[in-house]
Formats: structure tokens, sequence, C-alpha cells
């Protein structure tokens, strides 16, 4: 406790002139109007249960020319209540005689956390903030829509199929070891919280959505500000995995995509098929390929990502189909849609892999003049192969053997980056120029391909 030591003589001093100040003054009544605020209703988005929200507010007026006193605010549901209060920055489930001065305003902070209920469907939780105020009571309604949901807290070998009835929320790290396989069915939502990631370890993860009911992964925050907030959580994380597929999934929000690292030891498997699945809105990589992993990717859209669409280190083997690799970004637009090294340089020590790569009927494009750079060191037997078949790149032209019936800075025509739509108009340089003999069925919208004439990249002109 503090102790403040004031002399007598100071404290009369300052008695008198305080007397003397107020005989000089007309007394100042407290107001008797009303309250005003900024809301009368205060919603929250979707909140899953166990998990906090973000802080809403409201503003508090006083419109009068006095100063007005609040007799009591109280959270009417009390300590039952799973919302929380601060106002104007004291925490509590009630306040009595707060003063506003005139023409003046208070905040007030509002978060909620809502009790597992074991339900499938969403459900409403709603409570009030009373305000008496001359004897007179005003109403802030609360309202949030609460979600249940199977938590994954830092758990292992949460394998088998994950039911699709209610979302699957990931706090911390959720890992599947020791050969084990996880499948997650079409039209599962997956949330991860900050910093979290699904982690496989030399084991395999099925992803199976379909193209009308997709497999989601972004962040747990559902609120409208973060419906496009890169760097959320951490991604998925392919550690010497083995056999994995993911088709039709839609991976946005985090901070790097998919994070997938050295092909299982021996093994001549492809680690990752990946089909028919967006990447977007990532605040470093959509995708990022370490120590030679073997990719198959078909129909893959990856955009707006604040560093590259692909970065691989250490080497890769890499077969890409009817993908779109776009470098269009949140960042200063000086990283290319693809860089790629067949080494990685740590504690002073270089390791070379081999690195392999297979484009048919890609787009490599993006706001910058060489959307795709290459760093390699041929030494010590290391295999080095590229080839680019009809694919549309950003990039100087070259002679280079290994672009075959390419085209360079032929504008794709999408119709709107800034909107991350990355379908085209008729004018596209896409249009009936792929490769038939490396044509895919079906575009990343699930419409059939033209015969014979194929377009460039995920989507076909309709």
């Amino acid at each position: 406790m503090m102790k403040y030591t004031v002399s007598i003589v100071a404290t009369l001093l300052l008695l008198t002139a305080s007397l003397t100040t107020q005989s000089c003054k007309k007394k100042n009544f407290a107001s008797k109007g009303n309250l005003e605020f900024s809301a009368d209703t205060v919603v929250f988005d979707t909140v899953f249960t166990t998990i906090g929200s973000t802080t809403q507010h409201f503003k508090v007026y006083n419109r009068d020319n006095k100063t007005l006193t609040i007799d009591e605010i109280e959270l009417v549901g009390g300590s039952s209540s799973p919302f929380r209060l601060n106002f104007d920055g004291l925490q509590g489930l009630s306040f009595s005689n707060i003063e506003i001065e005139k023409d003046d305003s208070l905040y007030c902070f509002v978060e909620v956390t809502l009790n597992v209920n074991g339900g499938i469907l969403p459900m409403i939780v709603e409570d009030s903030i009373r305000f008496r105020t001359n004897g007179k009571d005003q109403y802030v309604k609360l309202a949030v829509w609460g979600q249940d949901a199977y938590f994954h807290y830092n758990d292992i070998n949460p394998t088998g199929t994950w039911p699709n009835d209610k979302p699957h929320v990931i706090y911390g790290v959720s890992r599947v070891l020791n050969g084990s396989t996880l499948t997650i069915p079409s039209g599962t939502d997956v949330f991860l919280h900050k910093l979290s990631a699904l982690y496989i370890n030399r084991s395999t993860l099925i992803v199976n959505g379909t193209a009308a009911n997709k497999v989601t992964f972004q962040g747990d925050r559902l609120e409208a500000d973060y419906a496009n907030v890169a760097g959320q959580y951490y991604g998925i994380y392919l550690d010497s995995a083995d056999n994995c597929l993911i088709n039709h999934a839609q991976i946005k929000n985090g901070i790097t995509g998919i994070h997938v690292e050295s092909k299982l030891g021996g093994s001549t498997d492809t680690t990752l098929t990946l089909k028919n699945t967006e990447i977007w809105n990532n605040a470093s990589y959509g995708m990022l390929l370490f120590d030679n992993p073997k990719i198959v990717a078909e129909n893959v859209l990856i955009h707006s990502n604040a560093v590259h669409a692909m970065i691989v280190l250490q080497g890769a083997d890499m077969k890409f189909t009817h993908c779109d690799l776009l470098g269009y970004g949140g960042g200063d637009g000086s990283y290319p849609a693809i860089g790629m090294r067949n080494y990685y340089t740590t504690g002073g020590i270089t390791t070379l892999t081999d690195i392999s790569g297979e484009f048919n009927n890609c787009v490599i494009y993006g706001g910058g003049d060489e959307e795709v750079v290459m760093d390699t060191i041929d030494q010590g037997g290391v295999n080095i192969s590229f080839i680019y078949r009809n694919c549309d790149i950003r990039l100087p032209s070259s002679s280079n053997p290994m672009f075959n019936a390419c085209l360079f800075n032929q504008s794709p025509a999408f119709k709107d980056t800034g909107g991350d739509d990355f379908t085209f108009w008729s004018t596209s340089a896409l249009r009936d120029a792929g490769n038939p003999s490396f044509s895919l069925l079906k575009d990343l919208l699930d419409i059939d391909r033209v015969d014979g004439s194929p377009d460039i990249g995920v989507y076909e002109y309709q």
C-alpha cells in the first residue's frame, strides 16, 4: 500500500483554495438525461466452444451539457454468463457510480468464451448489459453464434477417419506418427489456432474432398475481420511422409500452406499427390518443398501469398499439370512466383541433392519481370533436369530446350487479380494453347476440358 505524507500547512492551504474556488462557482449538478450507445446489440460471429473470441466494443455517450452519473452497470447473466466486460479499463460483472463528463463517452469492451455443449448444429447465446441512470434502465444486448467442435489439443495419432458432422479445431500441434494414416473426408472443416499445425511424420495423410464438398483448412478466428488475415496458424507439415493425397481442398490464411520435407528414406513412392486444390493468402509460402520430396500436382491454384507461391530448397522431384503458380501476393512485389535451389547451407555446410521438374500446361505468372528463379549447383554427380511444355511464363524469352512450345509474357487476362479471381477473359493467351497429350479431363471447377485444344492452367474458359 502506498502512503502519502502531506504537511498540515499544505493541507490547510489546499482546503482553503478549494473552498475559495467553490464559493465563486455555481454547483455543477449531475444531468438527468439518458445514455446513448453506439450499438444496441453487440453481435459476435461464430465462436468455437472453449476458444475465446476477439474483443468487440461499443461506446456509451453522454450527449447532455452536464456530467452524468451511471448508478449501476450490470452484466445481467452474472457469473454464469459466457461474456466478460471491461468498462473503461475496469474488469468485472458490475460497476457503480461511473461518471461521464458532458459531451463525452466511455468504451465498453466485451469478450466471450463458450462451454462445450455436445451439439452438432450452431446455437445462439444471448445476454445483455443493464445501465441504470437516474432510476431508468437501458440495455445493450449481447449475442454470439456458438459452434461445438472436435478439439485436438496437442494430440498424438488422431488417426482413422475424422467425422465431418462438426468442425475440427487444432490447438497446438496435432501429430500423426509411426506409420499411421489419417483420413479427412469430404465436407470437413479444419480450423487451426495461432501457430498450430497438422504434423504428419513418417505417416500418411489422405484428404478426400469432392468438387461439391471440399475440405477446408483455415484459422479458428471466424470474425469477419479475420476472413483475409494471413499468418493465423502454421500450416500442414508433411515430414518424411509417404503416399499422401490432398484432393479438393482449400488451404488459406496460414504461414506456409503446405510444408513438405524429406522423401521417406529409400522410398520411390510419391510423397504427396495434390489435386484440385487452392492454396492462398499465406504469410510466407503457398508451398515449401525441402530435401527432395516427390510431388505430383494437378489442377492446383496457388496465389496471393506474401512471398513465394512455391519455394524449393535442397531439391525436389516435381510434376505439375494444369496448375497456376502465381506471384500476386501481399509483399512488395519483389518475390517471384517460384524460387528453386538444389542445395541448402546451414552451419557452414552445404548439402546438394537432385532437382527435377516437369511443368505441363501451367501458368507461372505475376507482377514481376521474372517469375521463375533457379539457383542450382551442378557438381558431385547431382541430377538437374527441367522441362516446361505449353506453359505461359512471365520470364524473358528463352531458347533453352527445356522450354517446349511455351508462351513468354503473354497476358493471361485474369479477370481480377486483386479480388483473387483467376478465371480469364476471352482475350486470354491461355485459350486453346495447351498440349492435349498432357490434358486433364476436368478443370479446377470440375468443368470438362475441350478435347483437342485445352486451355493452359487450372481453368477451362466458359
